[in-house]
Formats: C-alpha cells, structure tokens, sequence
C-alpha cells in the first residue's frame, strides 16, 4: 500500500510545468515550496495515510502556490472585540497617522543627524524630551519590547549580581517568557523572597548583600491574586532601596499614561505616579495602554538611562526609523486633556455602548432583511477585555452581531469569515458565533457587511 501511495507522487519538474507562466514569483521560491510540499506527501505515503491521487496532489501544490503571489501579511477585521490583540497586531494605528509617517520617513531621515549644526546626532532624541515630559521622568529611552528594556536594564545594573524579586510577582507574559528566565539572560542571579502570595518588607531586607545589584517590582498586569495576600509597597521599596544604595527597578508591563476612568476603563496605576513615588528606573510597552507600535520604553534617572544608552544590548536592542517615527506621533497625540483621537486603540477601547450599537445597526443597514433572517443576526450586548495581559480583571461593555443559523455551524461560520475576500476574525461562545464590534475600526462597517454577504 505504501509503494502504491509513494507511485502518486510526482516531480518536482511535474509540478513547474503545470504552472501558470503569468505567476510573479521568484523560481527559487516556487521549487523550495514545490519540494517542501512534496516531503510532507512523502512522510505520509510512507505512513501509508496519503489518500491523493497524483493529480489532486498537483491542484493543492499549484493553489498555495497561486495563494503565494499575494503578501502574506493582509489586512484583516477584528471582531474578537479584543483591541490590544496580540495575534493581530495589538494597538492598531489610524490609517492617517500611518500615512504621515509613511510621507515623513519612506526617504531618507535625520535619523541620527543633527539638521541643525550638520552633525551625527542620537535616535534616541526623537523621544527622550516628549517621554521624560509625560512621564515626569528625567530621562527615557526606548527599545523593540518591553522584554528588551527589561533585559537591558538587569544588564547594566546587575550583570553578575543577584536581583531581588519577589516570587508573588515571577509573572509570566506571553510566548512562555518568565521573569526568571529575563533576569537569568540578563546575565543576572535571581534572588527570590516571600511567597506566592505573601511578601513583607523584612523578606527584602534579609535578602539583601554583598552581591545585590537591583531590586525589581513587576508590576502584575495580566493577572490578580486575591485573598491572604500582602506585598510591599514602592514606596517602601525605594527607602530601602535608597537606604542600602541599591537601585529600585519597576516593570510595569503595559503602562498607562492617562485616566480613563470617565470613559468606563478603569487602570490600577500610571507610570507618572511610579515616577514620583522615586524608583529609578520604569519600564513598559509601547503598544499596550499607550495605543502605539511595538517598543519597549525605559524612563527614570538620568545617570541610568545614560549608562542604558552605551549598553550594547541598547544597538541591539534598537528600533528602526519607522517604530522611532510612529513612537513619536503616539507621544504627540497625548494633550494635557487626554488622548486625541488620533489615538485609535485608546479611542476603540473607549468607544460606549450606544456608539457600537450606532455602529451596529449601520452594518446591519447594508445588508437585506433576508440574508438578515437567513443567518440569524441580531445585535446584543457583549463583555470583552483590553487584551495583551492588560486590565485583568476589568470587561469592557460592547455589542456584538450574533449569528445563530441553521444553515452553517458556528465552525464553519468562522472559517468562512476568515477566508473570505475581507477576512473577519470572530469568536464562537456557547455554540454561536458573534462579530464583537468593539474593535471594528471606523469606517470598516460597509467593508464589515460586504463580508457578511459573501457567506453563501
């Protein structure tokens, strides 16, 4: 059987000459993908699991590959109500501040030139003044996460040395990434105290040697533990801290800069008030709470941050011209007043349930009443969370579009979407499938509705 499953397989040659001359790829591209494709066939005749007779294996090579002349990265609907999605992105940026940036950086840039007297210049002076002005911090910095910054930071500071951590706060953030293993890459110790979910100020103090380099608070962001609990505060930590004359270091995760509570979303600490409670040196993500792309940002002591900056993980840990650049806009949408609305993942975040029900009913506008009746649509409310480990504990009100048909499982439902000419990522609770609108970019509800016409 197996003999007879390996006879179906055909040449690589085989498959190039089916294929359609007017395809844009590079050959090279289209044999690796011929062969890598045609290996998998392999393992399976061999298994004796291969069920494809030669020509059907031909059609499925040819159609990936005819998928291929598109980019694979596209453009997608998020309907998961999820705005700081990791798999899709996290923040969003809005298509006007993309395309200034786009316009101001597509050429060549002052990334490290000073237009003013001709010289080199840092590409860190695209953001230190407006970070250190928001934050109220003497100095800042950025990298290409928040990971980075963290391990930079450890490096500098205590490379060699232990860093003292409390084991209620070892948090783990996505990918499997651990605190312990960030502090151990540092080229650190760690030196663990307390419990779980106990940590006193003494538990700190006996900890602390010869050989201690730094003090880290990790900020908890994508998790909460209740009940018999009790950790020290910065505060305490920082008279220690200054006490021994050992560096405090606070990792906020997904730091915010702006109270939102007037709008429904409720956060547990700003980076302004770690800032004056004195510990040396902050970090946290760029596009998280702040609504910005992908960097890790440091602020704190300007004698720290300057020893940051001549760190090599800093040139390795750097970010481009574009992420510098959108960094920058993110920082300038913030006024004394709040966020603009250039600010698009703070403004989805923030949008209220009247609003998404506004923006609801215009989907549904475009469709007719019986694709309406056929699919089972209906407007309802919904609960979804920021996303990316950020505000656990808090639900943001929503709405969603329901679909209960009888037509299409909830399965196929979603697969349909996804597949579609304008892919649509929704979830599936209970059984039903649903659109959650809280994520769904303005101006994407016409696009919205035309995906929903084309499930047939």
């Amino acid at each position: 059987m197996t003999l007879n499953q390996l006879k179906e397989l055909p040449s690589v040659s085989q498959v190039i000459f089916e294929i359609d001359k007017n395809i844009l790829l590079n050959n090279k591209y289209i044999t690796f993908i011929i062969k890598l494709r045609l290996e998998e066939y392999r393992r399976n005749a061999k298994k004796g699991i291969l069920k494809l007779e030669r020509k059907q294996i031909i059609n499925n090579i040819l159609n990936e590959i005819n998928s291929l002349t598109m980019p694979s990265m596209k453009s997608i609907i998020n309907g998961t109500g999820i705005v700081l999605h990791t798999g899709l992105g996290r923040a969003p940026i809005k298509e006007s501040v993309a395309k200034d940036v786009v316009k101001r950086v597509s050429g060549y840039t002052n990334l490290e030139f000073n237009i003013k007297n001709g010289k080199r210049g840092q590409r860190q002076d695209h953001i230190d003044s407006l970070l250190s002005a928001l934050t109220g911090a003497q100095s800042a910095m950025c990298v290409n996460n928040n990971a980075a910054a963290v391990i930079l930071t450890l490096n500098e500071l205590a490379e060699g040395k232990e860093v003292i951590v409390s084991r209620g706060q070892q948090v783990e953030i996505g990918g499997s990434f651990r605190i312990p293993e960030v502090i151990k890459k540092s080229g650190c110790k760690i030196k663990e105290v307390g419990s779980t979910n106990r940590t006193h100020l003494k538990d700190y103090e006996k900890a602390i040697n010869k050989n201690t380099g730094v003090i880290l608070w990790v900020h908890t962001s994508n998790y909460v533990v209740k009940g018999f609990t009790s950790e020290v505060s910065l505060s305490d930590l920082v008279k220690l801290g200054k006490k021994k004359r050992i560096p405090v270091m606070a990792d906020l995760g997904c730091g915010a800069l702006v109270d939102l509570s007037d709008k429904d979303v409720f956060i547990d600490i700003f980076v302004q008030d770690v800032v004056k409670s004195g510990v040396g040196i902050i970090t946290f993500s760029g596009d998280k709470l702040l609504g910005g792309p992908q960097a890790g940002l440091i602020v704190g002591n300007k004698t720290y941050l300057k020893r940051f900056k001549q760190n090599s993980f800093a040139r390795a840990f750097r970010c481009d011209k574009w992420i510098l650049a959108f960094l920058e806009s993110l920082l300038r949408s913030f006024y004394d007043d709040g966020p603009s609305k250039d600010n698009l993942a703070i403004n989805l975040m923030t949008t209220s349930r009247k609003s998404l029900s506004k923006k609801g009913e215009k989907v549904l506008s475009y469709i007719p009443q019986k694709i309406i009746k056929q699919l089972s649509i209906s407007l309802v409310e919904s609960e979804v969370e920021a996303g990316s480990g950020s505000l656990p504990e808090e639900k943001l009100k929503s709405m969603a579009l329901k679909f209960k048909s009888d037509s299409f499982s909830p399965n196929i439902l979603s697969s349909k979407f996804r597949n579609g000419k304008n892919p649509v990522v929704g979830y599936i609770n209970n059984n039903t499938f649903f659109i959650d609108l809280k994520a769904i970019i303005p101006g994407q509800e016409k696009t919205l509705a035309e995906a929903i016409l084309e499930i047939k």
